[in-house]
C-alpha cells in the first residue's frame, strides 16, 4: 500500500490535469486523478454515455445544458478536459470495463448527424484491446442500480480502490470496505445481465442505422 501512495504522490507533481486547475471545477480533477491512477476501472451509465468515449461534439452539447448556463470559455474549457481524459483508454494498457444502458446509446445528443457519429465513435472504441463496452438492452428490464452513474476505479492495492458516483450536489467518493464490496458485487451481477461484446457491438450498429 506504501509503495502505491508513493507512486500516486510523485505522479501528481507535473500530472497533465493541473493546466486545468482553477479553470474547471475540483470535482473533475479528482476524477481525473482518479482515472489515472488506476490499475483499472469498471463504469456504469444508464442516462448518458462515459465521459470517456464522447466526441467533442456530445460533450458540447451536454455542457450546454447546464443551469445556469456556462461562458463560451468554460464549456471550451471543460470540453478540452474531458477530451484529454481520454488518452487513459486511448494508451491502451489499462482494462476498462463500460456498461452501458441502450437508453443512453438512444438519445439524439446535438442532433441526429452528431448522434449517429458518436455511435461511430463509441464502436470504434469498443474494438480496443483493452476495452470491453457491454450494453444493458431494454430487454432486461430493471437491474441494480438503475439511475445511477457510477466509476468503480481499482487501485493499485486492494485498500486504494475507490468509487466516483455523480449528483446533483457534486461528485461522491466513496473508500469505505463495506461500500465498496457492495459496488463490486452489484457490478457483478449488471455485467451478468449485459450482453457480450459482440452482441453488444450488434446492438450499437443497428442503433446507428436506425439514426
Amino acid at each position: 500500500m506504501i509503495d502505491g501512495l508513493t507512486a500516486m504522490m510523485r505522479g501528481r507533481e507535473n500530472a497533465w490535469w493541473e493546466r486545468y486547475r482553477g479553470k474547471v471545477p475540483d470535482g473533475f480533477l479528482d476524477v481525473s486523478e482518479l482515472e489515472d491512477s488506476a490499475r483499472a476501472i469498471r463504469t456504469l451509465q444508464t442516462a448518458q454515455l462515459p465521459g470517456l468515449f464522447q466526441t467533442e461534439a456530445h460533450a458540447r452539447a451536454l455542457f450546454n445544458l447546464t443551469d445556469p448556463p456556462l461562458s463560451r470559455l468554460e464549456v471550451d474549457l471543460r470540453v478540452d478536459h474531458r477530451l484529454s481524459r481520454q488518452a487513459v483508454i486511448a494508451e491502451g494498457t489499462m482494462p476498462y470495463v463500460g456498461l452501458v444502458h441502450e437508453a443512453a446509446l438512444r438519445m439524439r445528443v446535438g442532433g441526429r448527424q452528431e448522434a449517429r457519429r458518436q455511435i461511430d465513435s463509441v464502436l470504434e472504441a469498443s474494438h480496443r484491446g483493452n476495452v470491453a463496452l457491454l450494453v444493458i438492452p431494454f430487454s432486461v428490464g430493471e437491474f441494480p442500480m438503475m439511475g445511477i452513474s457510477l466509476m468503480y476505479a481499482e487501485g493499485q492495492t486492494r485498500q486504494l480502490d475507490t468509487a466516483h458516483m455523480d449528483s446533483p450536489a457534486g461528485a461522491i467518493f466513496m473508500d469505505d470496505p463495506g461500500s465498496l464490496a457492495r459496488y463490486r458485487r452489484r457490478l457483478d451481477t449488471v455485467e451478468k445481465l449485459a450482453l457480450t461484446p459482440s452482441k453488444s457491438r450488434d446492438l450499437i450498429r443497428a442503433i446507428g442505422r436506425e439514426m
